[in-house]
């Protein structure tokens, strides 16, 4: 995706940090402002396709595929969620974050929402295994919103992305690549 595509979705969304420092710090209110955001009805969204254009293209870039377009056109946020190196166990001090955004998504603007959540990794390792692991972070997010914060898994779709969109395209190493993001699809069915 193209650096201006990229600050369209920066300020889209916001960036929620689950640790100190640079990062806005955020509440669940402005979580609900922020996913909240649907301006007309959503565009449909075939996650079955974006998991399969993912997977074809690991170490291409998938950021203009048309569906993945459609994305950018979405409510969304970008989550700092930390993960223990090459794994998929969430690190303790990011359960804070994850609990925010289940208040946020518990609130009555967003329970009739269903959102996608997306998993990011920088080029760091192989394309293929980033791919496999940041579907496999999805999945651990999603989990956790569902299992542990009791959101309908109805609700909840996952798929990973790899190292495919990048958010510092500049710099594919960067750590601001490593993120999850989360889309609302629109209206439960």
């Amino acid at each position: 995706m193209k650096k201006i595509q990229f600050s369209a979705l920066l300020t889209i969304g916001l960036m929620l940090s689950a640790g100190e420092g640079g990062a806005q710090q955020i509440n669940d209110m402005q979580l609900v402002h922020t996913l909240g955001r649907v301006e007309n009805a959503a565009p449909a969204i075939d996650v079955a396709l974006l998991v399969e254009e993912a997977k074809a293209s690991a170490g291409k870039g998938v950021a203009n595929l048309p569906n993945w377009q459609k994305l950018s056109k979405l409510s969304q946020l970008i989550v700092d969620i930390e993960f223990e190196n090459d794994s998929v166990a969430i690190e303790p001090k990011s359960y804070r974050t994850v609990g925010l955004i289940a208040d946020a998504l518990h609130h009555p603007n967003l329970r009739r929402y269903k959102f996608l959540v997306v998993g990011h990794t920088s080029s760091t390792g192989d394309a293929q295994h980033n791919l496999e692991l940041s579907a496999q972070r999805a999945n651990a997010i999603t989990e956790a919103l569902s299992t542990t914060f009791a959101i309908a898994p109805d609700r909840l779709y996952s798929i990973g992305v790899g190292q495919e969109w990048p958010l510092d395209a500049a710099n594919p190493k960067a750590r601001e690549n490593r993120r999850v993001q989360l889309i609302n699809l629109g209206l439960v069915k």
